[in-house]
């Protein structure tokens, strides 16, 4: 697999190769003559700023002096941080916004890594640097700055993240350009000082990080007691990327809450209203809760909302949660998906990888990585 689809500027120059970046993908074209608000961004379009973003991070020593891996996760960065605007660019009170451009351009990102074979952690980091390259913006005026540096520091390295956020900041026209620069300097200071910039924050143990961001007043530092009765996998990944493989080699002595299985039972179509399948799928995990005895829960669980009201639902049985995430290439996706018995409509996983988000290491007690290549292959984290 390759690092990234994106020609990453070298030495002795480091000049970007923009004919051949423009010519070659189509979300940079719908990046044109996407308007952005004048207040923060006087130099123009959305393309414009995204090239003037990466002209600065070229350019920048900090990130020439990085290693041939992380100039490439940040120049991946540079390019796919503001790719999701054009679809969430409004007119508000006569003001152009893009609320929550961050979040949805980090799925975008992924696809489109995903789409180009792109490594699955390198994929990830770049995922992450999309997902809060705002933060270093913003996070030391926060009052739960704290907590806000600790959770993202455990998928995104927060020593790239003020390199893409001073980037971003040089390749605009804005009033407060010293003020964000400033801004940059204590948020890498404040990681610092945290034991967060360039490695995740620890915990004493996976039990007390996961209980540390479910609940806003505990100490970091706190050793969490396992009082646990069961324990439930929780399957997430796309369908056709080998959930189903998994459970026959890792988990087929355990029961199984199969919403496939479900729709099949009551006859309901994987594309309809799935209200009365997940009803019936939670009253079983119930049944199983109550008695103490651990299942594996098999659905798609693409969303953080979803995977964390299921986790809820678990948690308040004192059941600890084991997720497993499982992901293919994307010609063997679509090869598996039409193996299966009953084949998902290629439209309906187009809508899926709307929301596709790969679960965060913080959401359960215990997360792992799968990967079908070669041999299935166990990841412990995200980097």
């Amino acid at each position: 697999m390759s690092l990234s689809p994106f020609a990453c500027p070298s030495p002795p120059d480091f000049r970007v190769s923009w004919q051949v970046l423009d010519e070659q993908f189509e979300w940079i074209r719908a990046m044109k003559d996407c308007l952005q608000d004048p207040v923060f961004h006087g130099e123009g379009d959305v393309w414009i700023h995204v090239r003037m973003v990466c002209e600065a991070l070229a350019s920048l020593r900090e990130w020439r002096d990085l290693s041939d891996t992380d100039r490439e996760l940040l120049f991946a960065a540079a390019l796919l941080h503001d790719v999701a605007k054009p679809v969430c660019t409004r007119h508000e009170d006569g003001r152009i916004t893009s609320r929550g451009h961050s979040q949805r351009g980090a799925i975008q990102a992924r696809r489109i890594l995903w789409e180009s074979g792109a490594d699955f952690a390198a994929r990830e980091q770049v995922c992450a640097l999309v997902r809060y390259h705002q933060a270093p913006f913003y996070l030391i005026n926060r009052a739960d700055s704290l907590r806000m540096a600790f959770l993202i520091s455990q998928t995104a390295r927060c020593d790239l993240l003020t390199i893409i956020a001073k980037a971003d900041a040089l390749g605009r026209e804005c009033k407060d350009k010293a003020d964000l620069l400033v801004r940059i300097d204590l948020f890498r200071e404040f990681c610092r000082e945290q034991q967060c910039l360039d490695h995740p924050r620890a915990f004493a143990s996976n039990l007390s990080r996961f209980q540390y961001f479910r609940a806003e007043d505990r100490d970091p530092s706190y050793r969490a007691h396992d009082d646990s009765k069961c324990d439930v996998i929780l399957m997430s990944g796309l369908p056709g990327a080998g959930k189903d493989t998994w459970i026959r080699r890792h988990a087929a002595h355990l029961h199984q809450i199969s919403l496939d299985a479900i729709r099949q039972e009551i006859g309901a179509e994987p594309t309809g209203n799935q209200g009365a399948v997940i009803q019936i799928a939670r009253e079983r995990a119930r049944v199983f809760l109550r008695q103490g005895e651990g299942f594996v829960w098999n659905a798609t669980n693409l969303s953080r909302e979803i995977r964390s009201q299921l986790i809820d639902l678990f948690t308040a049985y004192q059941a600890r949660t084991r997720i497993v995430y499982v992901e293919t290439t994307h010609d063997r996706l679509f090869t598996q998906n039409q193996e299966r018995p009953d084949v998902v409509p290629i439209n309906a996983i187009e809508r899926m990888m709307e929301r596709w988000e790969v679960p965060d290491p913080v959401e359960a007690p215990c997360v792992e990585f799968w990967e079908n290549g070669e041999a299935w292959i166990r990841r412990s984290s995200i980097y």
